[in-house]
């Protein structure tokens, strides 16, 4: 009986250690937070080429701050680009309207964010405006794709070749 009260605890113990340590990695990995209510904010919109696997709920950022989030993607059928809205916070509203807008990789294998640059005009970004300067996300496959191409074609054009068989040289008399 008392092996078995023993047994029971530990795996009791176990089993809220494995939550309590999901808990702290979701919460580590995660920037979201509780928020009641929706602070001042505006919506700007940019087009890209290629998103790569930017997400809903992406941050949006400039020299490394967070001043908003993406809150909705879709796709152009005209231009055949990717739409991104993002909602900035209403207190980062000085933001030329020459700025660009580039997805970024956070780490080497993290997710997708948008990184803003400011420009130089002295106008500034304003509720439903639109980012005209875009550059597409880095796709790592595609790179490494294009690298194991050149690769291999460096590799077939530098191996050696079969010697072509030479003439036997006359015998003059």
């Amino acid at each position: 009986m008392r092996k078995s009260n023993t047994l029971n605890l530990g795996t009791g113990a176990f089993v809220v250690l494995g939550f309590a340590a999901l808990l702290f990695l979701t919460t580590q990995t995660t920037t979201r937070g509780i928020s009641f209510g929706s602070p001042p904010h505006f919506d700007v919109t940019a087009k890209f080429d290629n998103i790569g696997d930017l997400r809903v709920g992406a941050p949006v950022s400039m020299s490394g701050v967070e001043i908003g989030r993406v809150v909705h993607i879709d796709f152009d059928t005209k231009e055949y680009k990717a739409v991104v809205q993002m909602r900035l916070n209403a207190k980062y509203n000085q933001i030329p309207t020459d700025s660009d807008a580039a997805i970024y990789t956070q780490g080497l294998l993290g997710g997708k964010f948008i990184g803003l640059t400011a420009g130089g005009a002295e106008t500034y970004l304003k509720d439903k405006d639109q980012i005209d300067f875009t550059q597409s996300a880095f796709v790592l496959e595609n790179l490494i794709g294009q690298f194991l191409a050149n690769f291999a074609k460096g590799q077939s054009s530098s191996a050696p070749s079969k010697p072509e068989p030479q003439a036997a040289p006359e015998k003059t008399k």
